[in-house]
């Protein structure tokens, strides 16, 4: 069963939130923070990407970048740009995208259900990426950005969540860029509070829809804290990571497209007659076309767009990995015809989160940059939860989560 905790929130005072909030650091690289920040010294890429601090071309990994972090945390509360709240809180974290809004609960969530399994993963981590969290963790001694849980439906905290969300919210605002709406309640009430609690104690299992090397990087630096304590209690703060969590029907999969540079040698009709082995090809002409159904696939190819419907028997619906889009594009797609083995080190394959639309994979291929395009049918959140209970692995590049969380409305402290 989970266990979660309120803390207290470390916040940006309502009238500097637009100033200190940013994009996470995953979703932009060194010179698209280094731009963002411009000369707003309030920017929390300060402090998520410190190399901007720095000449360009500092690596992220540069001992002198997580050093940084650390002053400049610093001096954001020293300077009251981040403001720790007096007592401790559960929040309300809503995001709307396209007139949809999703309402998530900012909670601390417990590490050891985390390394005990309570807390699900549908993803592989790279120790290198864990490792470099890990480091900015230590610098911080914060969880400077939330991970993005998932949780199965809940009436008693749905209809809490609505209440908070007919009032005014303490943060509302409209983000640069992607142009979503984002709000934040507190909760403060005990009643509120212990409700939430306990409507969390009762879930056999948290899932992490978006953040895993957050995540493990956040659990990991909980562990190691209470291993080098000799006077270890097990409630300190520590022990505990920050995380957002949504009810699994609100969340929103966009699909995860793939370009490909070259047809492995072959001519295009050659390509269309291997593909025609596993799947039923049909030519949809110029229009852009996407895939309407789960199995089915929209290939760009030659200024036009063609259905690919796999057959009966090159997938099995009892298999939570292999009844998956992005598993049977890969087994009889990319590897099996353009021999693509690695999806992760492959040169030749690039990946499209969904946001940016079919016109983008048109692009990729018509300027001559890629060969082909593929667009796949969203995953679904059943089938994210099915696999993590099934103890397996989602290939990679499987989930594109949208709208991403804000970074720098609210922080964890770790003491």
């Amino acid at each position: 069963m989970a266990t979660i905790k309120p803390f207290r929130g470390l916040r940006p005072p309502k009238e500097l939130v637009e100033k200190v909030e940013s994009r996470p650091y995953d979703v932009l690289n060194s010179e698209e923070a280094r731009a963002e920040a411009g000369d707003n010294a309030m920017s929390l890429y300060h402090i998520i990407k410190p190399e901007i601090d720095f000449e360009p071309g500092t690596s992220e990994y540069d001992p002198r970048v997580y050093s940084k972090a650390t002053e400049n945390f610093e001096a954001f509360q020293r300077n009251g740009w981040l403001v720790q709240d007096k007592d401790e809180h559960y929040y309300i974290y809503a995001q709307t995208m396209n007139g949809k809004t999703q309402y998530g609960l900012v909670v601390g969530a417990y590490v050891d259900d985390y390394l005990n399994g309570v807390i699900k993963k549908h993803e592989l981590t790279r120790r290198d990426k864990e490792e470099d969290r890990m480091k900015h963790v230590r610098a911080t001694n914060a969880n400077m950005e939330p991970v993005f849980f998932a949780y199965p439906d809940n009436e008693v905290l749905d209809k809490l969540i609505n209440r908070y969300a007919a009032t005014e919210p303490e943060y509302d605002f409209i983000a640069p860029i992607d142009g979503f709406r984002h709000q934040f309640w507190v909760i403060s009430d005990p009643a509120d509070m212990q409700a939430i609690t306990a409507e969390f104690a009762k879930m056999p299992s948290l899932y992490i829809a978006d953040g895993h090397h957050r995540s493990a990087a956040a659990a990991l630096v909980g562990a190691e804290k209470a291993r080098q304590n000799p006077n270890h209690r097990g409630d300190e703060e520590y022990n505990y990571f920050m995380a957002v969590c949504f009810q699994a029907s609100q969340l929103t999969i966009l699909d995860y497209n793939r370009v490909v540079k070259d047809l492995n040698g072959l001519t295009a009709d050659e390509f269309l007659k291997a593909l025609s082995v596993d799947f039923v090809v049909e030519d949809k002409g110029t229009d852009a076309y996407r895939p309407s159904r789960l199995h089915e696939f929209s290939l760009y190819l030659d200024g036009h767009w063609f259905s690919l419907v796999a057959k009966p028997g090159t997938f099995d619906d009892a298999d939570p990995i292999g009844v998956l889009d992005v598993d049977i594009s890969s087994r009889l797609i990319l590897d099996k015809i353009l021999g693509i083995k690695d999806l992760r080190s492959d040169k030749r394959i690039d990946f499209v989160g969904g946001l940016r639309g079919l016109d983008e994979l048109k692009r990729r291929v018509d300027s001559g940059e890629m060969r082909i395009a593929l667009a796949l049918y969203p995953v679904s959140m059943k089938q994210i939860m099915d696999i993590a209970d099934s103890g397996k692995i989602m290939p990679p590049k499987a989930t594109w989560f949208e709208p991403k969380l804000r970074s720098g409305l609210v922080v964890h402290k770790l003491s």
